[in-house]
């Protein structure tokens, strides 16, 4: 079955965080995202107090790449996190740039806000896959939606699927996704992407936290239609995303590798490409003759052989050539013609 959708890959850059709270720095992640040739520069918006309670620990991969084990998730994120108003400018700011603005609500009241600027697509994240009043509140408002699925099973996908179908959101696209920052290679298992489409009957794609830009443009080639990267401008800057995450000059090689496997990809049907068609009577091989042939004797494997160029008597046909008699005298190397009894090419 063709999977071949015909449609380009939407590249999401996910810029998230990695603005450490500076609307300037954000602006800077907007304008490197465009440059980058992504379709989507995204955010992640949200209040930390209503994100996580003060006796929240962070995760290891937070303390690691932050360096400091005694700070709360609610005291990283309140460093983290712009203020709404920014958002709003944030969208204002891409839009003029040219490049499609999205940003992930971490919560109902930041989706509401979101809503209001005029978000019409919707990121969920792995987080939140099992937040019922959550994913409820999202489907309610009959937009599309893309759903990451990191850290779950095959059946709380499931029921996260169920719920926001059963409560009326839009098209649903479902990113397989590895939630831990950077992913180890054999934590990646890439197939289960293909297990979601098949299972869940929708558009699939690939929410990736590798180091690399490898995994994602190996998702394109498996069918993914949308892909997910973190980015920043210095993999050096301090917070929790940062070591994860591409930097421009990657992330532009990694749209430029999804382009170039969009075009690879082709349509599935096996014909020969429009470049190749002049290069079959160079490579292929035609009927010679092996030494020379008089007029009237029977063609043999001893007195025939095939040798380029293709553009005589087909390899092919050469049980129907056996036993023939040559219509004229023939030349070591020559291609042989025949008679009208037989046809000169494959068809």
């Amino acid at each position: 079955m063709k999977q071949y959708s015909g449609q380009p890959v939407r590249i999401i850059a996910e810029a998230g965080v990695n603005h450490n709270g500076d609307i300037t720095l954000a602006k800077k992640l907007v304008d490197a995202a465009y440059e980058a040739g992504a379709d989507i520069v995204k955010f992640q918006t949200g209040k930390a107090q209503n994100i996580t309670s003060r006796y929240a620990h962070k995760a290891a991969y937070q303390i690691e790449n932050t360096g400091d084990a005694a700070e709360s998730q609610l005291q990283m994120l309140q460093k983290l996190m712009l203020p709404y108003e920014d958002f709003a400018e944030l969208k204002r700011y891409a839009e003029q740039k040219g490049i499609e603005f999205l940003s992930t609500p971490f919560d109902i009241e930041s989706a509401d806000v979101l809503h209001d600027m005029g978000l019409r697509l919707w990121k969920i994240p792995s987080g939140e896959i099992t937040n019922y009043p959550y994913l409820v509140h999202i489907a309610g408002f009959g937009e599309p939606v893309i759903l990451s699925t990191g850290m779950c099973t095959l059946e709380e996908v499931r029921a996260a699927v169920e719920l926001l179908r059963e409560h009326g959101c839009g098209t649903l696209t479902l990113l397989h996704c590895t939630t831990q920052y950077p992913t180890p290679y054999e934590d990646v298992n890439l197939r289960a992407m293909l297990q979601l489409r098949e299972t869940f009957g929708c558009a699939v794609g690939y929410s990736d936290h590798t180091k690399g830009i490898e995994v994602p443009i190996a998702a394109v080639a498996m069918g993914a239609t949308v892909i997910e990267k973190h980015f920043t401008l210095d993999r050096t800057l301090p917070g929790p995303d940062h070591a994860a995450s591409l930097e421009p000059d990657e992330l532009a090689a990694m749209v430029a590798g999804i382009r170039h496997i969009e075009q690879a990809l082709g349509d599935g049907d096996k014909k020969p490409a429009a470049s190749e068609l002049a290069n079959q009577a160079v490579a292929r091989k035609s009927i010679v003759a092996r030494c020379a042939i008089h007029q009237g004797e029977l063609f043999t494997e001893e007195n025939l052989t095939t040798k380029r160029p293709g553009d005589g008597v087909s390899a092919m046909r050469w049980p129907q050539i056996l036993g023939k008699k040559a219509i004229r005298d023939f030349a070591e190397d020559e291609l042989i013609e025949l008679g009208e009894d037989v046809s000169p090419v494959e068809t």
